[in-house]
């Protein structure tokens, strides 16, 4: 069975369900820029919009077990 790319799950900045969604191929560029780390293939980028006139997404990274997988909140860099 393949894995879903939309999932709603639980996110630690927005405190509520969210839609959440895997990172594409440029993000997993950036993610692994930002981050200094191999592999984030499992981490999953919450879509919440935090303002609804800007479109401003919440963008906090997270992996699919693990609600907090840093301790703190970490956000993904829009592409620019």
């Amino acid at each position: 069975m393949a894995t879903p790319r939309t999932l709603t799950l639980a996110c630690s900045t927005c405190k509520g369900e969210h839609r959440h969604r895997l990172l594409t191929g440029e993000e997993q560029e950036k993610a692994r820029a930002q981050l200094g780390l191999k592999a984030v293939y499992d981490f999953w980028l919450c879509e919440n919009v935090l303002d609804p006139d800007t479109g401003a997404q919440c963008r906090n990274l997270r992996r699919y077990l693990q609600l907090k997988p840093f301790t703190e909140p970490v956000k993904l860099a829009p592409l620019e």
